[in-house]
């Protein structure tokens, strides 16, 4: 099983969005938890996946099901995770994604990310999220 903990700096974070990002690379990594990917964002959240934009739970569904076409497998390892500041909403990413092609063979991406987080109901969820993708670095 792959762990989802990244690493943060010693300054206060909710534990609440801690938990949070563990669980949604995990749902991220799984090929049929397209419903489960959604419900980690707000109704009306934004999502830019390097030159692909959705906004709302309909075209975020879309992009999601359509990262799927080419991918058989993917691990995301969330190196470290940087919040803005003590309790902060706002967070920096970086990391990277290991990629089963369904044509055969495999890839590695490095990436890095903004994400927003709002508690909606109780629930942590992004309401933006922007991932930057190094295609340059890929390992073939």
């Amino acid at each position: 099983m792959t762990s989802y903990t990244s690493e943060y700096p010693s300054i206060p974070f909710d534990p609440a969005f801690k938990k949070f990002f563990e669980d949604f690379y995990a749902a991220s990594d799984k090929p049929d938890a397209h419903d489960a990917y959604v419900e980690n964002f707000t109704k009306d959240a934004t999502l830019i996946m390097a030159s692909k934009k959705a906004h709302g739970s309909q075209e975020i569904l879309a992009l999601r099901k359509g990262l799927w076409e080419k991918v058989a497998s993917r691990v995301h390892n969330p190196i470290k995770i940087f919040p803005y500041g003590p309790n902060s909403n706002e967070v920096m990413l970086h990391g990277t994604v290991n990629y089963g092609l369904k044509a055969g063979g495999e890839s590695s991406v490095d990436w890095a990310a903004y994400a927003r987080l709002v508690k909606d109901e109780g629930k942590v969820k992004m309401e933006f999220y922007q991932v930057y993708l190094d295609t340059g670095a890929q390992n073939k």
